[in-house]
Formats: structure tokens, C-alpha cells, sequence
């Protein structure tokens, strides 16, 4: 297991982000959390990635992650929250119920304080969060009008996109208005994440 940034976490927590990886091995071939091409690399592939954008962000009050599935970045923010100190309220949404029960075991295995949201995204009265999340979910233009109903007006998005984040970027644009800082992947140099405020319809 390849370990590449991991300097600024505790021993207490680097356990407990070894124990969720187990967690996530052991219910993957039930309900194929990753892909199993990805499990001997979920370190790096999967909980460093989700490590970037805890960094990304400030000490919010409340952080809803969409489309959680295998609690990635979610859980993994969560941790570092906790090990912070950080007293942010964390809400995954989520539609799969199986996917559900996976992360409601992680959560408690893992002692976080946390929500699992087993519903549609579009369905869920607007939570009005400081940071709205999502990995590998939908195309860039369907999250921001996602994230937007579910972001307080001066909350940001944080979004994870591979290699061609730049055409989904311009795509975007003709449906939506909104101020993008795209911050280069330390786990692929081909990809970004994507720092959204200030969305608005075109």
C-alpha cells in the first residue's frame, strides 16, 4: 500500500482510514463499492484522492457530499474533520439502499458523526450546506445544478474530475455562470478538482 502525503495525519487517524479500507474491501464484491481493478491501489486511487479536498475547504458547519456510494470523499473528510477538531455536519446522500447500510456500518464502526440520506439528490428538501462534494457521479453541468440546490448562496462546490474536466467545464458554461478554480490532482496530473462559488443560470 503506497502512502504519498499522508504526513499531516495522526497514527490514530491513519488507523482508522486503514480500518475504513477494510471496510470498504471486505463489502465491495457484495455491492461493488470500487472497481476491483482499483482495490490493491485504493490508497492512492481512493482515500488520498478524497484527501485533497478536505484541504480545499474551510471549518464549515455543514458538508453534504452527493451520490456518496463508497463513502468517497465523505468518510474520509470526516476523519480528518475529526481528528481537527472540526465540528462540521456531515450528510451523505445516497439512493442505493444497499450502499446505505455500507456507509451507516462505516460510520459507526468508525465513530463519526454523520447522516446517511437514503434518497433521489433531487428529491431532498435543500440543505443548505457550506460545501456541497461528489466524486465520479455525474458530468460537470448536473452537478452544479445539483450542488446549487443544495448550497447556501456564498457555499462552495468541490467537485473531483479526471482528464477532460476542461471540456466539462466549457459545456457547463452554456447552461450555468459560476467562478471556477481548478487546482491541479496530486494523485493524477492529468486531472483537477474543480472549487465552484457564485452559481448562477445562464
Amino acid at each position: 500500500m503506497t502512502r504519498s502525503f499522508d504526513e499531516n495525519v495522526s497514527r490514530e487517524t491513519l488507523d482508522q482510514l486503514t480500518l475504513f479500507s477494510s471496510i470498504v474491501e471486505k463489502w465491495t464484491p457484495k455491492i461493488n463499492l470500487i472497481s476491483k481493478a482499483s482495490v490493491p491501489n485504493i490508497w492512492q486511487r481512493h482515500i488520498e484522492d478524497s484527501m485533497q479536498l478536505y484541504s480545499l475547504a474551510p471549518a464549515v458547519d455543514s458538508w453534504v457530499d452527493l451520490g456518496s456510494g463508497g463513502g468517497f470523499p465523505a468518510i474520509v473528510v470526516a476523519l480528518l474533520a475529526n481528528q481537527d477538531g472540526r465540528n462540521t455536519k456531515f450528510t451523505l446522500v445516497e439512493s442505493d439502499q444497499r450502499k446505505c447500510a455500507f456507509l451507516r456500518t462505516a460510520i459507526r464502526e468508525l465513530d463519526l458523526k454523520a447522516d446517511v440520506l437514503n434518497d433521489r439528490i433531487e428529491n431532498i428538501t435543500p440543505l443548505e450546506a457550506d460545501v456541497v462534494s461528489a466524486r465520479a457521479l455525474a458530468d460537470l453541468s448536473t452537478l452544479i445544478g445539483l450542488a446549487r440546490r443544495h448550497l447556501r448562496s456564498d457555499g462552495i462546490a468541490i467537485f473531483p474530475k479526471g482528464r477532460n474536466w476542461k471540456a466539462e467545464d466549457t459545456k457547463a458554461r452554456l447552461s450555468w455562470k459560476y467562478v471556477n478554480e481548478a487546482i491541479p490532482s496530486r494523485t493524477d496530473s492529468s486531472a483537477a478538482i474543480l472549487k465552484i462559488k457564485e452559481i448562477k443560470h445562464v
